[in-house]
């Protein structure tokens, strides 16, 4: 099985949907590499897990915590998008309240967008993508355009 990159982020709104996701997902996901904002990476590495009737921390010392969200967490996700070093974003985040990064936020998913890194903003897409036959798969590659032509443009 391919160890893939996946970034875990949730606004305040949905940080306990996404832990109950982890949770729910803690055998999968523990196989992977785990990258989240501040808060968010610190409670996923807390998160108690019932295995065999005994309760196990998985993740504490495997997730990577980069920044809070509004801290600049968002856009250091992003770069690693950018660098290719993501391979899968679950980003839970709260439609019905205004956020003070919201510019960042739309910045992740149009960094998202822009190099087809597969991305979940709500629990189902992230169940889906969490059961994919795709996950074990380590020749998937996804399709990224070629930005050549943008890049080598000449301006007037």
């Amino acid at each position: 099985m391919k160890h893939l990159n996946i970034a875990l982020v949730a606004h305040d709104g949905r940080k306990d949907e996404l832990l109950s996701w982890v949770k729910f997902n803690a055998t999968m996901l523990s196989k992977h590499n785990l990258f989240a904002t501040g808060t968010t990476g610190r409670l996923i590495s807390e998160l108690p897990v019932v295995v065999d009737g005994k309760e196990t921390f998985p993740f504490k010392g495997k997730v990577t915590r980069l920044l809070s969200g509004p801290l600049g967490g968002d856009q250091q996700i992003g770069a690693m998008i950018a660098e290719r070093k993501i391979d899968m974003l679950i980003f839970f985040w709260d439609p019905m309240s205004a956020q003070p990064h919201d510019v960042d936020v739309k910045a992740l998913l149009r960094l998202a967008t822009l190099y087809n890194v597969p991305t979940a903003i709500n629990r189902s897409t992230a169940d889906f993508m969490i059961s994919s036959t795709l996950m074990a798969n380590a020749d998937y590659k996804p399709v990224v355009r070629d930005y050549t032509t943008y890049i080598e443009r000449t301006l007037k």
